[in-house]
């Protein structure tokens, strides 16, 4: 993946990011678990999550935080970002298809810098919001 620098001359207020989707499985939240060091069975353990009402196991909240870290990052740069802000929203199951979106929501100079606040959001394949955020971007 290359890093993108998005050019203060060439965009605007509503651009949108390219999107990010994956289809979430069983494997990418237990390969998740691993990576992250996070083995609550609500997770991992279908017969668990089940014994405490759940209908299944589902995905961890910073697993989707960091896709959508990995779609802001792409289209706008690792070292452009300045600050990056989450809040989930919805649980997400196996299989569902995550969507993360971005879009900029204010351009201004401050600190000497030109920024962006971006509008950031993961929703499933139906809308349902999973994960409300914003991010603030420096432009080259």
């Amino acid at each position: 993946m290359s890093e993108k620098k998005l050019d203060s001359a060439s965009i605007s207020e509503g651009d949108e990011a390219p999107e990010l989707s994956l289809e979430v499985t069983r494997t990418h939240i237990v390969r998740y678990a691993g990576a992250g060091g996070d083995f609550n069975p609500i997770h991992t353990d279908e017969a668990f999550a089940k014994a405490v009402g759940l209908p299944s196991v589902f995905a961890m909240g910073l697993m989707q935080g960091g896709y959508l870290a990995r779609m802001l990052t792409d289209w706008v740069g690792v070292g452009n970002l300045k600050r990056y802000k989450i809040r989930f929203t919805g649980q997400v199951w196996p299989g569902e298809t995550i969507i993360c979106k971005g879009k900029i929501v204010r351009k201004y100079e401050g600190d000497g810098e030109k920024l962006v606040d971006c509008e950031l959001a993961v929703v499933n394949q139906e809308g349902d919001s999973k994960i409300a955020g914003e991010a603030t971007v420096a432009l080259s």
